[in-house]
């Protein structure tokens, strides 16, 4: 059972959590006890079998994040307690979304205006990534004095190409999410009021899908990243020695050959 959240929204339907980050009032900027209402959020979302997706949003029209709350780090810049370089380790919410290497279940970012900062580390740090037309992306640290630390400098140079990547990251300039769009950070962009139909059909492709097979293609893509090609298939994955023995992997071509959908079981 989660600890009563404030600061973020954590529902489930079906077989989907819809994370949400709830301080609309602070455009959504990740405060400490975020940071830590979220690691008990990425716990449950993981360890729940009956749970394949997760979607990860900010309440209201206006932001998804804007990274670090400001306001609280010049408090404890002012109290000694403020400590700023690459990962989250001995601070709270450790491992971060930013730092789950090993999370294999999907995860869509719904954008619905600024992902500045942190909050585009956090879409960096998902699967799929939908967008408002009025959304705006970018790695600011260095216009204040700090680092994308979360995993900035680390995803956009693998996700952008690099000289774009560098770019942004030397000025701290923000790009449109048609931009975004371009560079292939992001998978469509839609108007504000289309962005909730976006998502069901994303959710309705996704779901329509094996969830073992789906664990099982995330894990080896990002296992296998930097890998030479031939090790990529030598290596052994976990979710994928599960699928191979699961009831699902017979579910499929049978559904197939009875010309009826499949019914998933996630086993």
């Amino acid at each position: 059972m989660l600890d009563a959240l404030d600061c973020v929204r954590y529902d489930k339907r079906g077989h989907v959590a819809h994370i949400t980050l709830d301080r609309p009032q602070a455009l959504n900027a990740m405060n400490l006890r975020m940071h830590a209402e979220l690691a008990e959020v990425w716990d449950d979302f993981e360890s729940d079998d009956d749970i394949w997706v997760g979607v990860l949003t900010g309440a209201g029209e206006r932001s998804f994040s804007v990274g670090q709350d400001l306001k609280e780090l010049v408090r404890r810049i002012d109290d000694g307690t403020a400590t700023s370089t690459f990962g989250s380790r001995d601070q709270p919410g450790w491992p971060r979304l930013t730092e789950r290497f090993s999370m294999v279940k999907p995860l869509i970012a719904r954008v619905n205006g600024y992902a500045l900062g942190g909050g585009f580390e956090l879409a960096l740090a998902c699967d799929i990534v939908i967008a408002a037309e009025h959304a705006e992306f970018g790695l600011t640290e260095a216009r204040l004095g700090l680092v994308a630390g979360a995993g900035g400098v680390f995803r956009l140079t693998r996700q952008a190409p690099f000289r774009i990547a560098m770019g942004h990251l030397l000025t701290g300039r923000r790009m449109t999410a048609a931009r975004a769009y371009e560079l292939g950070l992001v998978n469509e962009v839609v108007p504000a009021d289309a962005l909730d139909d976006c998502l069901e059909h994303w959710l309705r492709d996704v779901l329509s899908c094996a969830p073992l097979s789906l664990r099982a293609a995330k894990e080896a893509a990002t296992v296998s990243a930097t890998l030479p090609l031939d090790r990529a298939f030598a290596t052994r994955y976990a979710s994928e020695e599960r699928r191979m023995r699961s009831r699902d992997a017979l579910e499929g071509p049978r559904a197939f050959v009875e010309k009826r959908l499949p019914k998933w079981t996630g086993t």
